[in-house]
């Protein structure tokens, strides 16, 4: 008899089920070996207790969805009061909006969509993007649903699905938006951008940042990419679907789940992540204190992962990373044929990093040789010389490089001048 596809999705919470006496002795211990009051918690015996306690918890828990915690901003020295509020609401997807009550001429300010990707981990995983933009701009995020958590009465979800998301939230903001797609939804950005312009849609975006993007993953082709060339669609039909069991409110629903894809991440760098427990340890044996916050704070979203719907996965798969079906001008959305030629008026950055192992070189920059109808003066690219995938979007080279190229690239498009060149302009090699 075959294994139902729900069966491995049900052991997998079995064995977190089954850990749980372990996780919750081991968190007494750390609490008792950490407290004060024990002689022996300053003793190097304690520390090492309570350090190997404090791991073992970590590394075997559930990590629910992070909250953005975005509650102020810094301008000029000046906090400003930040809060969230959902201005438009899908079965799989909110519109958060952060608004800044107090910040003077903040409603004034440009546009600024940021699309998440929907690619296992939580819109929080942008957290430091959103924060660098807020003093700049009317930010707008896409927070996706886990699909485990929706029920599945409310339908299906793929990928011609998320473009019809793409095109509503832009008509919901109105004409002159800037739109910022991260990793996955720069395919799915281009697509809703050449269908609207097509269209004579107004409510089309006013400016395109890619970022670290799989455009034509033909090019500098990552293990990602070619491990879908290798194994084809029904090797992931058949290995990486399964069941939503009972009793999440998905209960039934076919998934990619997010334990799949954290394996994978976490399988690609490896030896990185035991170096950076075993640091930790270190950390809290020696009394480092900020440098092991750092590790929670970076696992804590890390470690937190959403399912996707098996419909959504397997579309992304097959049009994206096997047929390539956007650069060879063959996709199709509901019927209609995905044309980059029709985009005529937004501005287009592609954004790359040079060490990035998910989307390889040149894969980003490909949209700008396929908008071939965009003027020369409003397609730029830039490459983060040293940065890996993660690096395009966060941490200290996205705020003092990248960050400061999308905002001049955004103003002169907003000034409706030629935008200044970032200094990565040239032609990735091998494009």
């Amino acid at each position: 008899m075959l294994m139902s596809p729900s069966y491995p999705y049900q052991l997998y919470e079995m064995a977190h089920a089954a850990l749980a006496p372990a996780r919750a002795v081991s968190d007494a211990t750390h609490f008792v070996f950490r407290n004060p009051w024990n002689p022996l918690s300053n003793t190097l015996l304690g520390k090492n207790i309570s350090a190997g306690a404090e791991l073992f918890e970590r590394m075997t828990r559930r990590y629910g969805k992070p909250t953005f915690g975005l509650d102020e901003i810094q301008v000029d020295g000046v906090a400003y009061p930040v809060l969230e509020d959902i201005v438009w609401t899908r079965p799989f997807c909110n519109l958060l909006h952060f608004v800044r009550p107090e910040f003077a001429n903040g409603a004034d300010q440009p546009k600024l969509l940021i699309i998440a990707p929907m690619s296992g981990h939580y819109a929080t995983l942008l957290r430091g993007t959103v924060e660098a933009f807020l003093p700049h701009f009317d930010v707008y995020i896409t927070d996706w649903a886990d699909a485990r958590m929706v029920p599945l009465a409310v339908g299906s979800f793929d990928l011609d699905d998320y473009i019809d998301y793409l095109r509503e939230i832009l008509a919901h903001l109105g004409p002159g938006v800037h739109t910022i797609g991260v990793c996955q939804p720069s395919v799915p950005l281009l697509a809703a951008a050449a269908l609207m312009e097509a269209g004579g849609d107004r409510n089309a975006p006013a400016s395109m940042t890619l970022m670290g993007g799989p455009v034509d993953t033909r090019r500098s082709p990552t293990e990602v990419n070619k491990l879908a060339e290798k194994r084809g669609v029904e090797w992931f039909r058949r290995n990486c679907l399964h069941t939503v069991p009972f009793p999440y409110l998905g209960f039934g629903r076919e998934v990619y789940p997010g334990f799949l894809q954290l394996s994978g991440f976490m399988a690609m760098n490896l030896n990185r992540h035991v170096s950076a427990h075993f640091d930790m340890f270190n950390h809290l044996v020696s009394g480092d204190g900020d440098s092991a916050e750092k590790h929670r704070e970076f696992y804590d979203e890390y470690l937190a992962v959403m399912d996707l719907t098996a419909e959504y996965y397997m579309q992304t798969v097959e049009t994206v990373f096997v047929r390539h079906a956007l650069p060879k001008g063959e996709m199709t959305h509901r019927g209609q044929l995905v044309d980059l030629t029709a985009i005529r008026n937004a501005g287009l950055l592609t954004v790359e990093g040079e060490k990035d192992d998910i989307s390889g070189v040149g894969q980003t920059y490909a949209a700008n040789e396929l908008c071939v109808n965009l003027p020369e003066t409003r397609k730029h690219y830039h490459l983060a010389e040293g940065v890996g995938h993660y690096g395009v979007f966060n941490g200290s080279r996205f705020r003092q490089e990248i960050a400061p190229r999308i905002r001049q690239f955004i103003g002169g498009i907003e000034a409706g001048a030629k935008p200044p060149k970032p200094n990565g302009a040239r032609r990735p090699n091998g494009a």
